[in-house]
């Protein structure tokens, strides 16, 4: 099992603006006051095509695919959470806390994989769930350890622990459950995704262990890591809401490891954070400014990885 994909499917935004209904919970996007939503969709624009860029230029192959105006899906440049690609080409649909944001999920995203040569063999839907409101979305709200087979969840409104047991259970993997916090306006909430304060990657893992407050849930996670040989990068809460945590390994050409992170992620990130990274791999950051603004997302949530096979 491979752990990094060559393959990224990204959604490039066609309406993209600050989404009132993730706002509730995801303590991380702000309006940009006095800019109008065409121009912040523009900069948006901007941000992605120079991202996609970057990453093609080290060998990545990014499958670009053009959101449409209608419906109105501010955050559908976020992929990654309602749908997931895996080696045995099963693809799993998730169910999604905001309704606007069910409206993201497109068959045809899944027919223009298949037709660049990918075989989808089965398509595994709990978007049910969202009728009792119950919802896991994707790899925000899960970390998949694809290697190892071991799946890490911080539980919150938008990742349910029966659901994720389930999903575990469906693909094979063993559970690891806890939960992350971070402190707003002095109280501690929990963080909406676990791919905002963790990134897994082959041979390292990057972690927010801070935002675990459970002496217990801290101790396993870090058992559950070393015991797969990755060493651990520790940020802090600061780190993370700079989108710090918010990363994901890919192969790049001649099978060439990258961490893809931000600019305000690396800004973050210390000389010697930095040197633990690059002895494992390469580091490619893009400015994603609007987009962490409004969005309240990063590089990662940007990513739906493919795994697919090869028809």
């Amino acid at each position: 099992m491979q752990q990094t994909t060559n393959t990224i499917l990204m959604v490039r935004p066609a309406s993209f603006r600050m989404n009132e209904q993730t706002a509730v919970n995801n303590f991380y996007q702000q309006e940009l006051a006095g800019m109008l939503p065409a121009s912040i969709n523009l900069k948006a624009q901007q941000e992605f095509d120079a991202f996609v860029l970057k990453l093609r230029t080290v060998g990545i192959n990014v499958i670009v695919v053009e959101d449409t105006k209608e419906p109105d899906t501010p955050d559908a440049l976020f992929p990654n959470n309602w749908v997931s690609f895996h080696e045995n080409g099963d693809v799993a649909i998730y169910p999604m806390f905001a309704e606007n944001r069910r409206l993201e999920k497109r068959e045809d995203v899944l027919q223009i994989l298949e037709t660049k040569g990918f075989e989808i063999k089965n398509v595994i839907d709990y978007s049910e769930a969202e009728e009792e409101t119950i919802f896991l979305e994707g790899t925000g709200s899960m970390i998949l350890d694809r290697a190892n087979r071991k799946a890490y969840c911080a539980l919150s409104p938008r990742a349910d622990e029966e659901l994720f047991i389930e999903f575990c259970e469906d693909f094979e993997y063993t559970p690891v459950i806890f939960t992350a916090n971070q402190t707003v306006n002095e109280k501690r909430e929990a963080i909406y995704h676990t791919n905002v304060m963790m990134c897994v990657a082959e041979t390292f893992t990057v972690v927010c262990l801070e935002a675990i407050d459970d002496k217990k849930e801290k101790k396993e996670l870090v058992k559950q890591l070393k015991s797969d040989k990755k060493e651990v990068i520790a940020i802090t809460e600061k780190q993370v809401q700079q989108f710090a945590g918010n990363l994901l390994q890919v192969s790049g050409g001649n099978d060439e490891r990258f961490l893809i992170m931000s600019t305000s992620a690396y800004n973050s990130l210390t000389t010697s954070q930095i040197k633990t990274i690059e002895k494992y791999c390469k580091i490619v950051h893009s400015s994603l400014q609007t987009i962490e603004t409004c969005g309240g997302g990063s590089a990662r949530c940007m990513m739906a990885e493919v795994f697919l096979p090869k028809a």
